[in-house]
C-alpha cells in the first residue's frame, strides 16, 4: 500500500531529473544533488508532520508549490515578451542563472519539494525499512534518467520557460495525488470568492439590484456569475495561461535570415532546419500540457473515499435544547465526523459534530456562509466541501470565515454537549437564505 502511494512521486521525480539533465555537462553532480534534494525534501516532510502541526507543514509545502507557479507564470510571460520582440535589461538574475552553480541548487530545491510533496504523503509513522526502500528507488530513478538523457534525440531541446514548464507540471501533478497539496481546488474555489464579492460589491455600490430596469429575467443570466463554473473555468484560464504563453513564445520565435544565401536549395534547408529545431523544442511544453490537464482530472476525481454519514434525526426537550451524549451509540470522540438532523417549526437545520486535532469537539452547520449548504464530507485529515471542492484542514474546522462551516455556539459538559435548538435554526436559516440569495439570485 505504501509503494503504492509513492508510484506518482517518484515517476514525477524521474521526469523532473531527466529534464534537468538535459544538455548539462556534469550530469554526475547534477544527479547525485537531484537524489539529495529528494532525500532531504522527504525526510523534512516526514519529521515535520511528526513533530509540528501538521496543517503547518501541508501549508509550507503549499506554498512552495504556488510560489514555483508564481515563478513559471513570471518566466512565461518574460519569455513571450522577447518573442515578441521586446527587450529587458540583462540584471543579476539572469547572469545568476546562467550559472552552473545555479543550475545545481535550483534542481536541489524542485527535487527537495517533490520530495517533501511525497513525505506528506507517508506520514510521520514511516517504518525504517520504508526509508531505504525510497532511497534505493530514487538512486535508481536518477541513474535510469542519466541513461535515458544520454539516449534522447540531440534535436529534443528547448528554451529556460520550457524546461521550467516541464518542472512545474510534474510538480503540480505530483500534488495532485494528495487532496491536502493539490492546488487546483484552492484556486478555483478563490476566484469564484472574488467574483462574487467583486460582482456583489459593484452591484451593491451601482444600486444596481434595486434598479427600475434590471428585469427579473436579467437574473438568470447575472446568476451565472454566481455559480460554481465561474471558479472552474476561470481557474483553468489561470493554471494553463502560462503553458500556452511558452508555446507562443516558443511558436514566435524569428526564423533564422537567408537574405545572404544566394542558392535557393540552401535557403530552404536553413529554414527547413530552424522550423524541425522550433518544433522539436514544443515537445516538452506539449508534455507539461498533459500532466497538467492529468492534475486538473486528479483534483476533479480524486481516488478518495469520503466518510459522509447520514444525518440522524434529535430532538430538543422542553427547553429547546439538544443533547448529544458524549458515548453511546454514536461515540463523539472517534474522530470522525457525525452528522445530525434537526426541526421545529417546519424548518430543518443539518450539523456535525468532530473531534479536532487538538482534542476538541466542535459543533458546525453542515454549511457555509459562502456556497450553497451541499454539505461537508471527510477524508485524509480534512472536511471537503461538496459545492465547491475546497478542502478544509481538521485544524481549522469550528473557525468562522471563508468556506469553513459555520460554528454553532455549545456547552461542553461531562455528559455530554448541549445546544439550543432555537439557535440552531436561526443560523441555518439565516446561513442559507444569504447562500441561497447570492448564488441563485445574483444579490
Amino acid at each position: 500500500m505504501i509503494a503504492l502511494k509513492l508510484v506518482p512521486h517518484l515517476v514525477a521525480f524521474f521526469g523532473m531529473a531527466t529534464v534537468a539533465l538535459r544538455g548539462a555537462t556534469r550530469r554526475g553532480m547534477l544527479a547525485g544533488t537531484a537524489l539529495a534534494g529528494f532525500l532531504v525534501g522527504t525526510g523534512f516532510a516526514v519529521v515535520s508532520t511528526g513533530s509540528v502541526s501538521g496543517q503547518f507543514s501541508f501549508s509550507l509545502v503549499r506554498a512552495l508549490l504556488a510560489l514555483s507557479f508564481l515563478l513559471f507564470c513570471a518566466v512565461s510571460f518574460t519569455a513571450l515578451y522577447q518573442s515578441l520582440g521586446g527587450s529587458l535589461p540583462v540584471g543579476w538574475l539572469e547572469r545568476l542563472s546562467s550559472r552552473p552553480v545555479s543550475r545545481s541548487c535550483a534542481l536541489f530545491l524542485a527535487s527537495a519539494a517533490a520530495g517533501a510533496v511525497a513525505g506528506c504523503r507517508l506520514g510521520p509513522a514511516v517504518p525504517s525499512w520504508v526509508w531505504g526502500a525510497l532511497a534505493a528507488a530514487a538512486a535508481v530513478l536518477v541513474l535510469a534518467a542519466v541513461l535515458l538523457e544520454s539516449r534522447l534525440p540531440a534535436g529534443l531541446s528547448t528554451s529556460r520557460a520550457g524546461y521550467l514548464a516541464l518542472t512545474v507540471a510534474f510538480l503540480l501533478f505530483s500534488a495532485s495525488w494528495s487532496t491536502r497539496l493539490d492546488l487546483f481546488a484552492p484556486l478555483t474555489m478563490k476566484v469564484m470568492k472574488f467574483t462574487h464579492d467583486f460582482v456583489h460589491q459593484f452591484f451593491e455600490s451601482m444600486l444596481i439590484p434595486d434598479h427600475l430596469f434590471i428585469h427579473s429575467y436579467l437574473w438568470g443570466y447575472i446568476g451565472l456569475l454566481f455559480g460554481k463554473e465561474v471558479g472552474f473555468w476561470g481557474g483553468l484560464i489561470i493554471w494553463f495561461t502560462p503553458v500556452v504563453m511558452v508555446f507562443l513564445a516558443i511558436g514566435l520565435e524569428r526564423l533564422p535570415s537567408v537574405a545572404h544565401l544566394r542558392q535557393g536549395a540552401q535557403r530552404r534547408r536553413v529554414l527547413a532546419e530552424a522550423i524541425r529545431t522550433r518544433r522539436m523544442r514544443l515537445v516538452l511544453p506539449g508534455l507539461a500540457l498533459v500532466l497538467l490537464a492529468s492534475a486538473v482530472y486528479r483534483s476533479l476525481y480524486p481516488s478518495v473515499e469520503y466518510w459522509d454519514p447520514k444525518p440522524v434525526p434529535v430532538t430538543a426537550n422542553a427547553g429547546g435544547e439538544i443533547f448529544l451524549p458524549r458515548k453511546g451509540e454514536i461515540d463523539l470522540m472517534d474522530g470522525k465526523l457525525h452528522k445530525y438532523v434537526f426541526e421545529r417549526g417546519g424548518k430543518t437545520a443539518r450539523f456535525f459534530v468532530l473531534l479536532t486535532p487538538s482534542g476538541k469537539l466542535t459543533v458546525d452547520l453542515d454549511a457555509c456562509a459562502i456556497c450553497k449548504p451541499d454539505g461537508y464530507g471527510q477524508a485524509e485529515g480534512t472536511v471537503l466541501c461538496y459545492y465547491c471542492k475546497t478542502l478544509i484542514p481538521l485544524e481549522t474546522v469550528g473557525k468562522p470565515g471563508g468556506c469553513n462551516p459555520v460554528p454553532v455556539p455549545f456547552t461542553e459538559q461531562d455528559d455530554g454537549i448541549h445546544l439550543s435548538g432555537v439557535t440552531l435554526i436561526n443560523t441555518w436559516s439565516g446561513t442559507v437564505q444569504s447562500t441561497t440569495r447570492t448564488t441563485e439570485k445574483g444579490k
